[in-house]
């Protein structure tokens, strides 16, 4: 029997007829909608503006793979749910990318290989790094089609293990490994990502923190010269020089504090009025309480906010913020504005839980720091599709995961005809009304 007809016989039967299986099916994908996604990718506009800043010191001659070409290849698979380098190898010869990428399916030469992608990534340099994380800045003003009033910097960081030898790994305590520990900053009320910067394995310092606030905030005031900027953090994204910068650029703040002696001294009559309200009737409440505090490093008092709070399990808990807002009231200050923070987590969730964007496995910290555009890119194009296409639909609220699984994720049989290229979708695909309306809204 011939490779081509050659059975695989080793499913049971299905009323008594035998299921045959094969490798005979034709040029099909399982990923026929990144063909969708790559036409919404070229009205974006940013990969092709990333790949211009690009260096590309290659001999004319000899480039079978543009720059664009081998950015967006990496892109695409990494939406697609394909985050190494590894998987070029064996999407190569994927007929869905191929077209995405602007080659024919049948004809034209395969996508770059690994090692291909492995030298495009070793070319970038530091220069092009500073560049590209301005632009990365300019990609987030110029998503809005006006200024508006007001925008939240939530900043935060995460973990990236690493393993072996690789530059700047440092072992942290908290973590419990040797790891980076890239800094995400988004837009609090959208989710738009701002800037990610990968960072040694360490906690960031307060003088880190204000140097990246002065860089992003001068950059989005460069467009936005009257725009209200909130900028919002847990303890150890506040200090003395992020106090300081807030106020030289005008910026409100809510912040976590850590705790101390003095801090909770301020409060013993709260936490003893706590104690006697639990003896009474035992279950879990929250009291809140201000006043002015100021450690011996600030330039002046701010106004704290205090949570004292019986949990679920019945045990006393005490948190402080810190805030600029002197008339809001304190469990708004509290409820609202701090602990709407903890959206940041859901949006690293996405960028990295994901995406796969914790894949900083080379050796050199500055190709870590470009793989990590790579995801940057992947998750302001699924952010912006999904706000853009998406929000009229089921599917408003959806993350990554189940975008890539509902709109990537589609078996079509791809053929190269003489005078063009037709891609069958399956049949069966249940999403048929939300694709047709999608793409007639990008082409219309």
């Amino acid at each position: 029997m011939s490779e081509d007809t050659k059975q695989l016989c080793f499913f049971k039967e299905i009323s008594g007829k035998p299921v045959h299986v094969n490798f005979n099916g034709g040029n099909i994908s399982s990923d026929s909608g990144v063909v969708l996604l790559q036409r919404f990718i070229d009205g974006l506009g940013i990969v092709k503006k990333v790949a211009k800043l690009l260096p590309d010191d290659r001999h004319p001659s000899f480039i079978e793979h543009t720059t664009e070409q081998l950015l967006n290849q990496r892109v695409l698979q990494i939406i697609a749910g394909y985050q190494d380098g590894n998987d070029c190898d064996a999407l190569r010869h994927d007929p869905a990318f191929r077209v995405a990428c602007g080659k024919k399916p049948e004809t034209d030469a395969p996508l770059a290989s690994q090692p291909t992608m492995f030298r495009f990534e070793h070319r970038i340099d530091q220069k092009t790094l500073v560049r590209l994380s301005r632009l990365q800045v300019d990609f987030f003003t110029y998503s809005y089609k006006k200024a508006p009033e007001a925008i939240i910097l939530d900043f935060d960081d995460t973990e990236d293990q690493t393993y072996g030898r690789q530059q700047l790994s440092l072992f942290n305590g908290y973590y419990g490994s040797n790891c980076y520990q890239p800094m995400h900053i988004y837009e609090g009320k959208s989710g738009k990502l701002i800037a990610t910067i990968l960072r040694s394995g360490k906690r960031p310092t307060n003088k880190e923190i204000a140097k990246m606030i002065r860089r992003i905030v001068r950059i989005i005031r460069k467009r936005w010269p009257n725009v209200n900027i909130l900028y919002r953090g847990d303890s150890h994204y506040c200090g003395p020089k992020v106090l300081d910068i807030c106020k030289e650029l005008n910026m409100q703040f809510v912040l976590g504090l850590t705790s101390n002696s003095i801090l909770q001294k301020s409060i013993s009559h709260i936490k003893k009025q706590a104690v006697e309200m639990f003896a009474q009737n035992p279950k879990a409440f929250k009291l809140y309480h201000e006043f002015e505090y100021q450690a011996d490093s600030w330039a002046e008092p701010q106004r704290v906010i205090a949570k004292v709070e019986y949990t679920e399990k019945l045990k006393l808990n005490t948190r402080f913020i810190v805030t600029s807002f002197k008339a809001i009231w304190r469990k708004k200050a509290y409820e609202i504005l701090y602990c709407g923070r903890g959206k940041a987590e859901l949006y690293i969730k996405e960028h990295k839980g994901q995406l796969g964007s914790d894949r900083t496995s080379c050796n050199s910290f500055l190709v870590n720091q470009f793989r990590l555009i790579f995801f940057n890119l992947a998750y302001m194009i699924l952010q912006t599709f999904r706000s853009r296409y998406l929000k009229n639909t089921r599917f408003a609220k959806a993350d990554f995961n189940t975008i890539r699984l509902k709109f990537i994720k589609i078996g079509g049989q791809i053929k190269e005809l003489s005078t063009r290229i037709k891609i069958h979708l399956s049949s069966a695909y249940p999403y048929q009304d939300e694709f047709r309306k999608i793409s007639i809204s990008l082409t219309g």
